[in-house]
């Protein structure tokens, strides 16, 4: 059971970073498609994943042909503003593969057109562009959590306790 978190040619280092941080917390596998808008060696990327980068599984692919051509038939999830649908109506599988497109333009319709029942949006106020994309993965990883009831975040031993003195 795993979550997978697919960034298609992500532009800005640090929201990168910061999902690397999330799926350093959750145990997901980070998927980067290029091309990508800096490089994984950026001090800003490093400075963002703080001492988390050790943690997280990334797999890198060439392009998004390479990508889908891998991962075409597995359980895409992909977060759009042109959905309909709630990331909170989807029914996630226990690996699913969350998608997220570059900051700037979102993932390509001609990708969309494809799946357009795995297709889904976080909602927001009319007229707002788009939420930050590392709290995009955010909510949306959280909610593949929640749905499989946090498999490996609820374990014995996982939680932090807070103690009083």
């Amino acid at each position: 059971m795993a979550v997978h978190i697919v960034l298609f040619e992500p532009e800005i280092p640090q929201n990168t970073g910061n999902i690397a941080r999330t799926c350093a917390a959750i145990g997901a596998t980070l998927h980067l498609v290029h091309p990508l808008g800096f490089s994984l060696d950026e001090k800003r990327v490093r400075r963002a994943g703080l001492d988390y980068w050790k943690d997280v599984v990334i797999k890198e692919y060439e392009s998004i042909t390479v990508f889908m051509k891998e991962h075409g038939s597995s359980n895409l999830w992909f977060y759009t503003t042109k959905s309909e649908t709630l990331f909170t109506e989807a029914k996630y599988e226990e690996d699913s593969y969350l998608v997220f497109g570059k900051e700037s333009r979102g993932i390509e319709e001609s990708i969309l057109v494809d799946y357009p029942s795995r297709c889904v949006r976080i909602p927001m106020l009319e007229n707002r562009r788009s939420l930050n994309l590392s709290n995009s993965v955010a909510i949306a990883a959280y909610e593949w959590e929640r749905q499989f009831n946090y498999p490996s975040l609820l374990q014995k031993g996982a939680l932090h306790r807070l103690t009083w003195n």
